[in-house]
């Protein structure tokens, strides 16, 4: 029996507490089993085999409680219990085999509303689910009588028959078939769980430690199941109340309804009475009429008799009367006439009242039918108010139930302290064993010490022997000594002459090392510090306190390294900046600068003002040149928006700078800095229109006049400080106006000296815009727009400023070698195929690195543990570090984690991204996306994604951009996915290797030269680095991610030598930048050469 089904008294037994009299527990039961003749209303069947008919509860219903119903069921099917549909409440206890075979109880139920008037469905199924075995002492009850007749049961057709009866109302019958045969068995099945229970505190000394871990496990189960019973019995009640509220909706229509019978039986009363009163009327209109019809005829008599008498008053009457008598008639009978008309409309509406009465019979006869119905509705009513009040009487049971589970878990406590005790006393008598283990061992070796000490007794007479043949000896060795002592007191007096020697050797090294040193380069200062003196020397010739020749001179000592004005800069450091001016030109000397002056031109420069990959790479690229012994500088806008806090030493110079736009000069304002050990200036247009004060980078309106007046203004700081940079390096087609400015205006005017170099980092984004608008920055739109110079191959009034940079510029490279291919065709050259084909020869594509200073794992602040390819171990803190955060589930440690981080557009494959996501949900993955879109509707599609797996255990979509968890993702994530419809070059790819995260790219543009699957025996074994897919499908992804889980889950081992080695790969900007060396050295020399 199910205990939530049993009285208070009787629960406590079923938990396991012996009971004080073992013939209390078998009366509750019969006394339950004896209330059980009424059942409560229910479509279904546990596994007890049991079928409920609905019949009128009136005639056969004496309102037991529900529980006693479920008691029935409960103990038929051997202490397992039904649910309230098609499951079945799995057994608490398990009785002995010899008892588990309990005759099913047969039970069939019929119910009928009153209102009504279709047939409910007729045949159901039991739930093929099977109930969990239940494990008592350490038993199961699988393959036992009881679970073969619970499951025969289970597959048997319960029955429900919906058939109209005479009245409306509900009847339970319930056919219990052996029931005595019932009572015994369910009794003896109750004693035989009770006495285990109670003999298991006695047996506890002598049960095992695998049995009373059973034991827990059951308890365990049997709570669980409890709270399952409670669960199905809380549904039986709100079920039961929402039959009452369905009935008592029913009572007030049929209420509705006899009130408007009523209504109609005092109106055809009413009829009834104004009929009578028009039969009355009639019978008097009939006599009026007889008696004038009689008056008539005894008139025309006596006229008769009269006749002679009166013959000449007849003969002057005769003349008058004729008139008079048919006036008279006619009256007659036109009177007569409606009142025919009348008498025919009195009788049509007697017979409709006559049909009304009829109605109204039968409407008193329909009136009886309901208040009959209304009777057997208010007895039902009753009897479900009962029913009602046994639930609740059943629910009150439940408290006393979660007292049954406190005792319970009590017990399992306990058993858990008997389990923890047993446990210290087998792990003492195992450490017991091991002492006497040791103590073994150690009487093993005393026994071989011995055995030695005997032998080494017997050769102790040799041993004496031994020792006088050594006193000889050492009397030898002591003449010897005395010798020797003679020997090196002479060699200590050689070697102190060689001292003196050696310490006048050392001191004429110590001056022509002193010497040397003043002339070679200081290495011992930061690159901030050099930037510092640039940007000072810098910032005084544009103030014209210095002369261009000084300055210049200046220069090239710093670019030197030159010690002496190092430590003339120390010297000076608190002195005025006249003093400063006074001791730096005392310095002054001609030496030649060692490496080449290079200045980039750019929209960007990370991480003050980073957009994109554009920044990133002027950054490194100008940091490894700089390592490379070259002199960079940088010239971006001052946005109002840029990270300031990123920036040392930034102020303005005094100096203004005039550029011409629009047919006049505006002035500009000039700010200088250093960004990491980078000089950088910063121009400030001091335009109405406020170019750089707009909140944001790109996307404005007028972004082509915004970057020409840039790229002007930055030319006119180079013409007007006077530098005579070797290479001048725009990036992108916002600065891709400095080419044919720089040789169609500034070249005449003396900036001459420089090799222009332009990068674009990606063909997408070309910047046309009309040919008219040329003219503001003041090229000439006639001579430009041409096919050959800067005209838009798809339109011929408009210009396109990166056809303008290939055209005009002495070297044009592109970001990766594979993509610069791919731009050379007609799909992927957006146009500029042709342009760039027709250039080939100065067009080269050159691979970015990443910054390893930044993005170093060894030493990254933001991540949780720092880490190396030597010692993976911090990595896996920071998967559980990442877990922690975002609230991932953490049960399962080894659970691969896949990442993405990008920008959500369409060049990123965004449908590839989504379908990545629940492919990695489908293998057993977690995935963490971290990024934003600029185009609306992907940023609300994937707004809804994160809303749907907002509390998914494996999930989360971070629409933003983060800096530091950007950083913390690429430490946990084991893999990172880059589905790119093409994608130029990619620092992602670099940066998840460099943090241990194995790639999975699609081959194209910088992914095809930097990530080679491990699958592609083509590939020496060395470069193996990811896994890569060709077609921008689902099926690419699918087969990538599939063979990469397959790697990780199969074989840990093999997974953690790739990570180790793709950690190992060199990703920094050296190589690049010694390529780009190579192309400026080049460039300049063909300069040089022509001149």
């Amino acid at each position: 029996m199910d205990p939530i089904d049993l009285p208070p008294s009787d629960q406590h037994n079923v938990c396991g507490n012996p009971p004080r009299n073992r013939d209390q527990p078998r009366a509750k039961i019969r006394s339950l089993l004896n209330r059980d003749e009424c059942t409560k209303r229910h479509v279904g069947t546990g596994h007890g085999g049991c079928s409920v008919k609905k019949t009128p509860l009136v005639k056969h219903c004496d309102r037991a409680p529900m529980a006693a119903a479920m008691s029935t069921c409960l103990l038929s099917r051997g202490l397992s219990g039904p649910s309230r549909r098609d499951s079945s409440f799995p057994r608490f206890f398990a009785p002995p085999a010899s008892h588990r075979r309990v005759p099913p109880a047969s039970c069939k139920m019929r119910q009928r509303g009153p209102s009504s008037r279709s047939r409910r469905p007729q045949v159901k199924k039991a739930s093929p689910d099977r109930p969990p075995s239940i494990v008592v002492n350490g038993e199961g009850e699988g393959g036992g009588a009881l679970d073969e007749s619970v499951r025969s049961a289970a597959d048997q057709e319960i029955v429900s028959e919906s058939e109209e009866d005479d009245s409306d109302g509900v009847r339970i019958d319930v056919d219990n078939q052996n029931a005595d045969t019932k009572e015994v068995s369910t009794s003896t099945v109750l004693e035989t769980n009770l006495a285990i229970v109670s003999d298991t505190g006695q047996q506890l000394s002598s049960i095992q430690v695998e049995d009373l871990m059973g034991m827990i496990k059951s308890a365990e189960k049997n709570i669980l199941l409890l709270n399952q019973a409670r669960v199905s019995a809380l549904k039986d009640l709100d079920s039961i109340l929402s039959e009452k509220e369905a009935l008592q909706g029913e009572i007030n229509t049929l209420e509705m309804k006899l009130a408007e019978t009523d209504a109609q039986i005092r109106v055809a009363a009413r009829e009834k009475m104004h009929a009578e009163l028009l039969e009355d009327q009639l019978e008097k209109l009939r006599s009026e009429l007889i008696q004038r019809s009689e008056t008539e005829r005894s008139d025309l008599s006596i006229e008769k008799n009269e006749n002679g008498i009166y013959e000449n008053q007849t003969i002057q009457l005769s003349a008058e009367k004729p008139s008079l008598y048919h006036t008279s008639t006619h009256f007659l009978n036109e009177e007569l006439s409606s009142l025919r008309a009348e008498n025919i409309c009195l009788k049509s509406d007697i017979e409709t009242i006559k049909a009304e009465l009829n109605f109204v019979k039968d409407t008193d006869e329909r009136v009886i039918v309901l208040e009959k119905q209304r009777f057997h509705l208010e007895s039902a009513l009753k009897d479900l108010e009962s029913k009602l009040s046994a639930s609740r009487e059943d629910v009150s049971k439940l408290s006393s139930l979660k007292f049954e589970y406190k005792h319970l878990w009590e017990k399992i406590e306990n058993l858990q302290l008997l389990l923890d005790k047993a446990t210290k006393q087998a792990d003492q008598a195992i450490v017991g064993l091991q002492q006497n283990q040791e103590l073994r061992k150690k009487v093993d070796k005393l026994e071989e010490t011995l055995e030695e000490a005997n032998v080494y007794k017997a050769s102790s007479e040799k041993l004496q022997q031994y020792n006088e043949l050594m006193h000889q000896k050492i009397k030898l060795l002591e003449e010897r000594l005395q010798s020797s002592d003679e020997e090196i007191h002479s060699y200590v007096q050689l070697y102190q002459e060689s001292v003196k020697e050696f310490q006048e050797t050392l001191n004429s090294l110590k001056e022509e090392s002193r010497k040397r040193m003043l002339d070679e380069p200081v290495d011992d200062m930061p690159r901030e510090f050099w930037s510092h003196l640039l940007l000072k020397f810098d910032g005084w010739l544009l103030e014209k306190k210095i002369s261009a020749d000084d300055a210049k001179l200046l220069r090239e000592m710093v670019w030197k390294r030159d010690r002496n004005i190092r430590d003339a800069y120390m010297a000076c450091k608190d002195k005025s900046e006249r003093e400063a001016m006074a001791t730096f030109l005392r310095l002054i000397s001609a030496p030649s600068s060692p490496g080449l002056y290079v200045i980039h031109i750019a929209a960007e420069m990370a991480p003050v003002a980073k957009v994109g990959g554009l920044g990133d790479v002027v950054t490194g690229l100008s940091k490894a040149l700089q390592k490379r012994g070259h002199h960079v500088e940088i010239i971006v806008p001052k946005y109002d928006c840029m990270q300031y806090d990123r920036m040392l030493d930034l102020r303005a110079l005094d100096a203004v700078v005039e550029s011409y736009f629009d047919g006049r000069l505006y002035k500009n304002k000039v700010w200088v800095g250093t960004i990491d050990g980078l000089p950088v200036y910063f121009i400030e247009p001091l335009h109405p229109d406020k170019f750089f004060w707009r909140g944001q980078f790109y996307g404005e309106h007028d972004d082509f006049k915004r970057f020409s007046f840039f790229s002007r203004a930055a030319l006119e700081l180079l013409l007007q400080s006077g530098k005579k940079p070797d290479i001048i390096h725009c990036h992108d087609w916002q600065t891709a106006f400095v080419a044919p400015l720089y040789w169609d205006l500034y070249a005449p005017k003396g900036l001459n000296s420089a090799r222009i170099c332009f990068t674009c980092h990606n063909f997408e984004y070309q910047g046309t815009a009309p040919a008219s608008e040329l003219a503001s920055c003041g090229l000439d739109v006639q001579e430009l727009n041409r096919p050959d110079r800067m005209q838009d191959n798809s339109a011929h009034d408009r210009v396109n400023p990166v056809k303008g940079a290939i055209v005009f510029s002495n070297i044009v490279t592109t970001v990766s070698p594979t993509y610069a291919q791919e731009v050379r065709t007609a799909e992927g050259g957006k146009g500029l195929h042709s342009t760039l084909n027709l250039h080939s020869k100065k067009f080269v594509g050159i691979l970015n690195g990443i910054d390893t200073d930044e993005w170093n794992p060894a030493t990254d602040a933001f991540l949780e543990v720092q880490y190396s390819s030597n010692d993976l171990q911090g990595k896996a803190e920071n998967k559980r570090a990442i877990r922690r955060q975002l609230g991932l589930s953490s049960v399962n440690a080894s659970k691969a984690v896949v990442g993405c981080i990008t920008r959500l557009v369409p060049q990123k494959g965004v449908h590839l991204i989504r379908h990545a996501l629940y492919r990695t949900l489908e293998l057993g993955g977690q995935f963490l996306l971290l990024g934003s879109s600029p185009v609306p509707h992907i940023q609300k599609e994937f707004e809804g994604i994160a809303n749907q797996f907002q509390n998914h255990d494996d999930i989360r979509l971070i629409l933003k951009y983060d800096e530091s968890l950007s950083h913390r993702i690429f430490a946990a994530s084991d893999v990172l996915v880059i589905p790119s419809i093409f994608e130029p070059c990619g620092l992602t790819q670099m940066i998840a290797m460099r943090y241990g995260s194995i790639p999975i790219a699609r081959k194209t543009g910088g992914l095809n030269d930097s990530v080679f699957d491990v699958d592609d025996e083509t590939i020496p074994l060395q470069f193996r680095n990811g896994y890569t897919f060709s077609n921008a499908d689902e099926q690419g992804v699918n087969g990538a991610l599939e063979r990469a889980f397959n790697h990780y889950n199969k074989d840990p081992k093999s997974w953690q030598q790739l990570v180790h080695k793709v950690m190992n790969i060199e990703f920094s900007w050296d190589p690049s930048a010694s390529q780009y060396e190579e192309l400026y050295s080049r460039s300049v020399a063909r300069a040089k050469a022509a001149r």
